[in-house]
């Protein structure tokens, strides 16, 4: 994939970051799209998000997603018509990351070290299977998809999901605000979103 500007702010297509590892602590910004960007989640009727059946499954089991998930947490949450925004955040006891200084290599390393038992040279987002048995971004995302994906099919609502997502390491408390803001706002905001624009029909 890739990178680009979200919004002309934000970073949504992502390659995955070889230094970092996805079951660290942190805060993600994660965007799920509807396969071709089809509009299976209801429809935006004056700057308010009707959510069709589909969209009530896929806004229910986010909200669950702690109850399945230890040591995740939720920020701001939407579903759009064609897709989901939301923050996910890991917070293990052993070992907090202050976001302000996520970029310190020594906080970084230290990190690693206690999580992971190796150096940041070893590239840990570089490791094929990181994502299997762990509370990491990728798992948590693959079990919300599959739930959403099973329980639409089971009551026989249309639905189809993208194969992939998009993924933001969040760096500071200021991106934070921003992006929580960007997805509160953006059922407001949908004529000029990005996602309605190049939704194909």
């Amino acid at each position: 994939m890739n990178q680009g500007k979200f919004q002309n702010k934000y970073r949504i297509s992502s390659i995955r970051a070889q230094w970092w590892d996805y079951g660290w602590n942190g805060a993600y910004f994660i965007t799920i799209c509807t396969q071709d960007r089809k509009h299976y989640f209801g429809e935006i009727h004056n700057g308010k998000m009707i959510l069709s059946e589909a969209g009530i499954i896929a806004d229910i089991l986010w909200h669950q997603i702690p109850m399945h998930h230890k040591n995740i947490e939720l920020g701001d949450f939407v579903v759009m018509p064609n897709h989901i925004h939301g923050i996910l955040i890991i917070d293990k006891q052993l070992n907090n990351i202050d976001l302000d200084n996520v970029n310190n290599t020594n906080i970084l390393n230290d990190a690693n070290i206690v999580q992971t038992g190796h150096a940041l040279s070893q590239q840990p987002g570089s490791q094929r299977y990181q994502n299997i048995g762990k509370n990491t971004i990728s798992s948590v995302v693959g079990s919300y998809k599959s739930a959403v994906t099973k329980h639409a099919n089971r009551l026989g609502y249309p639905h189809q999901w993208q194969k992939l997502f998009y993924d933001n390491i969040i760096r500071s408390n200021n991106d934070y605000q921003k992006i929580s803001d960007y997805i509160v706002s953006n059922p407001e905001n949908w004529e000029k979103d990005k996602f309605k624009t190049d939704c194909k029909s």
